[in-house]
């Protein structure tokens, strides 16, 4: 299991060895030591999500309240995705910008995102299948999201499916209502690095 940690700190892109025979394939996703060895804490698992999304689907840009936040380890079990994260994190050097991992059922590479960053995904064909391992339950009251197709975000969806036809961006009324990254700003939503920082020490100790 390979760890690469993305342009946006916090966030790592997991590769795993795969062993086939004529039988099928056998994988670790997840392995609690080497994930602790390499992020610096436990993943504290709380909540397992599953989604399923038609080609074009657009899931986010969300994010959650510091403290605790909501960490997220996802990868894809069927399909593919294009998983987005971006650092939401007020103070941050990096603050605006988001890098792209690629998840689907060839390469069956993970994603984790910590506490304070944005996710978000579009399906690249029929029937995606998304597994997400999170730190935290789902709290209405706390989650926030910002407008996946935000121009001044300006991240960069893919236009065609993986069979090669058109793809158009499919949101929930939810995701399309969402405020651009500088509206979540000034309306004070955003979580600070500090904040950030000071939870992320919190769970080191």
């Amino acid at each position: 299991m390979e760890f690469r940690e993305l342009a946006v700190p916090g966030a790592w892109e997991i590769t795993p060895r795969q062993f086939g025979d004529p039988r099928g394939v056998f994988l670790e996703w997840f392995k609690a030591e080497r994930f602790t060895e390499v992020v610096g804490h436990p993943l504290d698992l709380q909540q397992a999500n599953c989604s399923v999304s038609a080609a074009g689907v657009v899931r986010g840009v969300h994010f959650a309240d510091v403290p605790p936040g909501q960490a997220k380890y996802v990868t894809c079990l069927k399909g593919a995705v294009l998983d987005v994260v971006v650092d939401i994190r007020e103070g941050s050097p990096t603050f605006g910008t988001w890098d792209t991992v690629l998840l689907d059922d060839t390469d069956r590479r993970a994603i984790y995102l910590g506490e304070g960053l944005g996710h978000a995904f579009m399906s690249l064909e029929d029937g995606s299948t998304v597994a997400y391992l999170c730190s935290t339950g789902y709290a209405p009251e706390r989650e926030h999201g910002i407008h996946p197709l935000d121009a001044d975000l300006a991240i960069a969806w893919p236009t065609t499916a993986r069979d090669g036809s058109p793809l158009e961006p499919q949101l929930s009324e939810k995701d399309a209502e969402a405020p651009t990254l500088a509206q979540a700003r000034a309306a004070g939503l955003l979580p600070r690095l500090e904040d950030v920082e000071a939870y992320l020490a919190s769970l080191r100790a």
